[in-house]
């Protein structure tokens, strides 16, 4: 208690008179003793002499495992003119030599102990930061965590920055650019020039300028380097199942040959100016799929000494609360018919990107062409909150939602993963501000959620400044149809609507139940113990069954799913447009008494959920929820069977969000490729085409709810999983009471019109496509299929081989020939409508290369099938699944699948599975490969762009 009230008193000190939601420490003024908050002891901190930061923590969730990043205070801002890309490109050339990680020494390595590149092997560039990661690397000697900090030693001041490698990277970033640079990215670079008016966050994009990629000498990217990759600028940060001791005393010796920086460069983070008159911009693009207004309020940021204190939780419970709140305004206008816009947001972060200034930014997306009444209406929500605030129930339901949240954060405290306290500590090496031990942090969020009145929250919102420090923003797309405004005008129409009439908001408080009345009890009828990895099963009065795992592996954590033998396959004259939007309507009208919103309001301060979908050949639900609110969850379960909602209102707003949504894509020259290659594939499979605007139009609601209904309206036949922390003993009147309760006649349809099931296009087909673009752009998509037994042993075996054709892609297109970014492998075992194994390459090139990528990816191929797998890429793939494996292991979704798998389709995947994935070997993934690669059963794809007209 004693803390409690420690924190009501400062809080009765403390006044707060900022913008929305913000308390800073200009408009703060906080009682000049106020201390810091402590700092969670189960995190040792530390400096080396040369500067280095360090962070280590030992944490078991998972077990075996441990993640060892360095971040580095170093970005893209940190580049001159000339050198623009280089933080992005340092970033990369990372993993290709080191002092003592030669080559690809690092990858070799760390795949070698069942990691993989990308999964657990990666880094990431932004404005003012680069962080690298080695992720959930297993830890079971300790040579590995010595190894693993010599990584890290290596990354912070031993690069080898080699003259080939450095070439042989330059393709790979053009690759990595070619990929992101679409018409909204174009718009958010044209963007970022207007919203930093002269300042250098409005030119310095991490991915850099492509002419500087292709040809800057090799010592400047070696100066950048030695000028900032410095210990004093560095954390190291290890979080995992190790020893802290040993760890510490690792790093310090490990590091000791690393001096600290003398006439160092001082690292500068550059300010973001005020502006008095709003800054307007417009960016338009023939290709941008983004029509948005952003309206963006800026504010100073708080110190990070401040945010140390009381005012950084404060600061993050009003963000918290503010944003729901506004959130549930902006979802219940966008539900109705002829909303002004398509969707909304509201975020408080950072403005646009600047690390120097926050803002409170408002999005909006609109139908094509639409700015106006987007603008307007964006402007009237602001307005609103200006002039009335926020209503008490609003207040109330939002501040329950984050204490639920809070609540679930500290009954899960010591199921915390390494990665969740690892990304913690880049934050605050990165930002400064609090590191609370979470039962403290629970308990100061408590205080303050009970002491802060809305009354104060109302009081910022009110003293928002609608003209001073605003950027208002407009990107669109660019073509004859859409007018769009002139500077000035959007400026006027922007100031004319601050001075709009608007209503109060009303207050809405709903305490109904989601049931009225109860439905009559069933039965459970028989019970089984010791059942198929040690679970119960119940057998119910109206003939389901409910399958029960209980785990240990997260605290406060409940999932379910349902299946039952059926699926759209059972009706007897769908349309295709019903079957694409069988699963999209029906959860638009909310259920029961309640439409979306209202259910959405009804649901605050609870942690449930429950999905119910119709595929091929399956009826399924599917939820999660916390042992509090189980029987929500199950309440949930009942109304969807039981009474989803009609609302021809939100059936409206419907087809005119999808509508506008369907029109927006059609900018993006691609967006014919993927209906052109699926109908291609599937040509008599007309549910799986995209939904056309036409399609949408000629929906038939009515329809699509019963075809969907008829799937629920008898429950006979469904088998209900539920994993994770469940007691039996409350769980089953419960189970009665909703489940068993459920109607359930003796005949139902289960078996499939297999006969009406479409195969996929066969045989040896090449297909070639082209659009217009005005970044040049190939995709090669390459697929190979073969008959066979859907078995376990069929599937790693498949497994291994994606693996290795995945290391064998990275080296030959990606590595060697500059050819793409990344290469996507899938190789697995479908078992409908017959069993075959299908191999998918798909990846994105220079057109000009394209042909030459592909010739690649089956050179690769006939080479395994010549000489099988390289020893080296099969012993990395065998680790890795096995590595992967063993995480799968202590997750509840992968019980509820395996679970699921074994009593509704008769397979055992996990007793056997180190035994089957032992029996694989590089001849029976010679025999896949060369099966595959002599199959009559291949399609070949490749679509090049052609020069975009000016």
């Amino acid at each position: 208690m004693r803390l409690k009230k420690i924190i009501l008193s400062l809080l009765s000190a403390l006044f707060v008179g900022t913008t929305l939601g913000l308390p800073s420490a200009a408009q703060a003024q906080a009682p000049s003793e106020m201390p810091p908050l402590p700092i969670d002891t189960a995190v040792r901190i530390g400096k080396l002499p040369n500067g280095l930061t360090y962070f280590i923590r030992h944490n078991e969730e998972p077990k075996g495992r441990a993640e060892f990043y360095i971040a580095q205070k170093v970005g893209s801002m940190q580049e001159e003119d000339s050198q623009q890309g280089l933080a992005h490109f340092l970033e990369h050339i990372a993993f290709n030599g080191t002092k003592n990680f030669p080559g690809k020494g690092i990858i070799n390595f760390l795949e070698s102990i069942g990691a993989s590149f990308g999964g657990n092997i990666n880094a990431y560039t932004s404005f003012d930061k680069t962080v690298y990661t080695l992720m959930k690397i297993p830890v079971p000697r300790k040579s590995i965590i010595d190894s693993c900090i010599l990584v890290l030693h290596d990354w912070s001041s031993f690069i080898s920055l080699e003259d080939k490698e450095i070439d042989a990277e330059r393709g790979v970033i053009e690759e990595e650019w070619r990929r992101s640079n679409s018409g909204d990215m174009r718009n958010m670079e044209k963007l970022l020039d207007f919203a930093f008016p002269g300042n250098k966050y409005g030119k310095r994009l991490p991915i850099g300028k492509m002419e500087i990629v292709r040809s800057f000498p090799y010592q400047v990217l070696r100066d950048y380097y030695k000028k900032w990759y410095r210990p004093d600028l560095q954390a190291v940060i290890i979080v995992g199942d190790v020893d802290v001791n040993y760890t510490e005393a690792q790093i310090k010796k490990i590091f000791a040959d690393i001096p600290a920086p003398v006439n160092a460069a001082e690292r500068v983070y550059i300010p973001v100016e005020d502006n008095d008159k709003p800054i307007v911009g417009i960016a338009a693009d023939k290709e941008a799929t983004q029509n948005s207004i952003n309206i963006s309020y800026k504010s100073d940021i708080t110190p990070p000494n401040i945010r140390a204190t009381l005012m950084g939780p404060l600061e993050d419970y009003i963000k918290s609360v503010v944003t729901s709140m506004i959130a549930q305004r902006f979802s219940d206008i966008v539900k109705k018919p002829n909303a002004p816009f398509v969707n909304a947001s509201v975020d408080f972060g950072n403005y646009v990107v600047a690390k120097t200034k926050d803002a409170a930014n408002f999005d909006a997306t609109f139908k094509e062409g639409q700015w106006e009444p987007a603008l307007k209406a964006l402007v009237a929500e602001i307005v609103r909150l200006k002039k009335y605030g926020f209503t008490p129930g609003e207040y109330s339901r939002a501040k329950k939602d984050y204490l639920v949240s809070m609540k679930n954060f500290y009954n899960e405290r010591d199921k915390r993963t390494s990665d969740a306290w690892a990304n913690v500590y880049v934050d605050y090496f990165e930002d400064g501000g609090y590191l609370l031990d979470i039962p403290t942090h629970y308990q100061l969020i408590q205080g303050i959620a009970e002491q802060f009145p809305l009354e104060q929250i109302n009081a910022m919102v009110q003293q928002l400044d609608l003209e001073k420090n605003v950027l208002v923003a407009l990107t669109s797309v660019e073509k004859p149809s859409v007018k769009l405004p002139s500077i000035d005008e959007l400026t006027q129409k922007y100031l004319d609507y601050t001075k709009q009439q608007v209503e109060a908001p009303k207050d809405e408080v709903s305490n109904e139940k989601l049931i009225d009345k109860l439905p009559m009890k069933g039965k459970i009828v028989k019970t089984e113990k010791n059942g198929q990895y040690g679970s119960t099963i119940w057998t119910l009065s109206n003939g389901a069954k409910v399958y029960i795992k209980k785990t240990d592996y997260k605290e406060d954590e409940i999932l379910f799913k349902g299946r039952r033998d059926g699926g759209y396959y059972n009706f007897t004259k769908p349309s295709a447009t019903e079957l694409k939007v069988l699963n999209s309507l029906p959860t638009i009208g909310g259920l029961g008494k309640f439409d979306e919103s209202a259910l959405e309001k009804a649901l605050s301060g609870r942690i449930a959920s429950v999905s119910a979908t119709v595929s091929n050949i399956s009826d399924d639900v599917a939820g999660s929820t916390t042992k509090e609110d189980l029987e929500t969850m199950l309440q949930l379960l009942y109304l969807n069977f039981t009474a989803v909602r009609t609302d021809k209102e939100a059936f409206q707003a419907w087809q005119e969000r999808t509508i506008s949504q369907i029109e927006a894509s059609k900018a993006n020259p691609l967006s014919f490729l993927g209906d052109s290659v699926t109908r291609y594939i599937f040509p008599n499979n007309p549910e799986r085409y995209p939904l056309s605007v036409e399609e949408v139009k000629s929906v038939n609601y009515d329809r699509v709810l019963q075809l969907f209904r008829s799937r629920f309206a008898n429950a006979r036949g469904f088998e209900f999983y539920f994993v994770g922390n469940v007691d039996e003993a409350a769980l089953r009147p419960l189970v009665e009471q909703y489940i068993a309760s459920l109607p359930a006649q003796k005949v139902y349809t289960d078996k499939a019109h297999t006969n009406r099931v479409p195969v996929e296009r066969l045989g040896t087909n090449k297909k070639e496509y082209s659009a217009p673009m005005e970044t040049p752009m190939g995709i090669v998509i390459d697929g190979l299929s073969a008959p066979t037994t859907y078995s376990q042993q069929e599937g790693l075996t498949s497994a291994v081989l994606e693996s290795i054709l995945d290391q064998l892609y990275t080296k030959t297109i990606r590595e060697d020939a500059g050819g793409a970014y990344s290469v996507g492998v899938l190789a697995d075992v479908s078992r409908f409508p017959s069993p075959r194994t299908n191999v998918t390459v798909q990846f994105q090139t220079d057109p000009a290369k394209a042909v030459a990528m592909n010739e690649l990816v089956f050179k690769g191929l006939e080479g395994i099938v010549k000489n099988g797998p390289s020893a080296e890429y099969f012993d990395k793939a065998v680790k890795n699944l096995k590595k992967a494996h063993g995480e799968s292991l202590r997750k509840n979704s992968y019980w509820l699948g395996q679970l699921a798998r074994f009593y509704g389709q008769g397979f055992d995947f996990v007793t056997n599975y180190d035994k089957l994935l032992d029996a694989v070997t590089p001849q029976s993934v010679q025999a896949l490969a060369k099966k595959l690669y002599e199959s009559k059963d291949r399609t070949e794809i490749l679509f090049r762009s052609t020069e975009a007209k000016k």
